[in-house]
């Protein structure tokens, strides 16, 4: 398993304060080293609504592009429940509150045994 790089501490900052300044809600970050060799941390949000998460996504998709990291994939957009973002070494989850309530995708990862279930 990896260790976060500065590079990807640097990323999880902008992600997070992003999220603080753009009034995401409910935002949980999950160091994933030793439970996932894909990325060092995954993040974890809610908007108010279908616009609001798309609009989070895509902004802050713009912001990790214009602040050299790339432009990570996006998946789930055009209904907007739930779009994850994979920026490398930052995977970002935005959801509707019912939607990530119904899956409980932080649960999963924050688990004793900190694996995804098979």
């Amino acid at each position: 398993m990896r260790k976060p790089t500065k590079a990807s501490e640097n990323l999880l900052g902008l992600v997070e304060h992003y999220f603080a300044k753009e009034k995401g809600e409910n935002i949980i970050t999950i160091p994933l080293e030793g439970k996932s060799s894909l990325s060092d941390y995954m993040v974890v949000a809610s908007g108010r609504s279908a616009r609001q998460v798309a609009s989070l996504a895509e902004k802050l998709s713009e912001q990790i592009k214009s602040e050299g990291f790339g432009t990570p994939k996006m998946e789930g957009k055009e209904q907007a429940d739930w779009v994850l973002l994979d920026a490398g070494d930052v995977i970002v989850h935005i959801f509707r509150p019912e939607v990530r309530e119904f899956y409980q995708i932080e649960k999963i990862w924050q688990g004793e045994t900190g694996h995804m279930p098979s």
